[in-house]
């Protein structure tokens, strides 16, 4: 089969270019507003860019509290979304109104970053603080914005649980990392899984 993106005329029942760009890390972006209150947000557009400096990005569809509070503060952390936190991750990805904490909501242990406000996710084996370096909206073809956020970050500091280190390295078989495919799908050390989005309630 072949589309053209601009009519969607796929035929299927759901859009399969997510499903196609997968697998995809997650970036269990935390941030903390003017205010104090702190926000947590899986982000499955997100990604390393550079490595001198280490540069990594998240991309947000439309100006969510994460995007805002990055751009406020200038700070966020990228916390590691292994095989044990896959339901706490999207657990916190809950549509929550603005000023409710996804930290305190799904009741996901926080621990202090060092170089930055907002906290990493305690139970994660690894945490990339950053600080904003760019923040940019694409345009599409027609030089229209896309309604997209892009928020770069330049990594300051990095912390590492100590039982993931073996032989010197970081090792990715230890940390089961999570990806994200397409649909509600994803991927982990035992395989393919699926979890649904989770309503706010109130």
């Amino acid at each position: 089969m072949f589309y053209e993106t601009s009519r969607r005329d796929h035929g299927l029942p759901h859009d399969p270019f997510k499903a196609i760009v997968a697998p995809r890390p997650i970036g269990w972006i935390s941030t903390i507003s003017r205010d104090g209150v702190t926000n947590l947000a899986p982000y499955s557009y997100f990604n390393a860019i550079s490595s001198r400096p280490d540069l990594i990005l998240f991309s947000s569809e439309g100006e969510k509290d994460s995007v805002r509070n990055a751009r406020d503060t200038g700070e966020f952390v990228a916390s590691h979304v292994s095989a044990k936190l896959a339901d706490a991750m999207n657990s916190s990805s809950i549509p929550a109104p603005e000023g409710i904490s996804e930290f305190d909501h799904c009741k996901i242990a926080t621990a202090r970053s060092r170089l930055v406000r907002p906290p990493r996710v305690a139970a994660a084996c690894a945490a990339l603080e950053c600080r904003v370096t760019e923040i940019v909206e694409p345009k599409d073809l027609g030089g229209n914005s896309a309604g997209v956020v892009v928020v770069i970050g330049q990594v300051v500091g990095v912390y590492i649980d100590d039982s993931v280190i073996r032989d010197g390295r970081f090792d990715v078989a230890l940390a089961e990392p999570v990806s994200r495919l397409g649909y509600l799908d994803f991927d982990g050390p035992d395989g393919l899984f699926s979890l649904a989005r989770p309503d706010w309630k109130g």
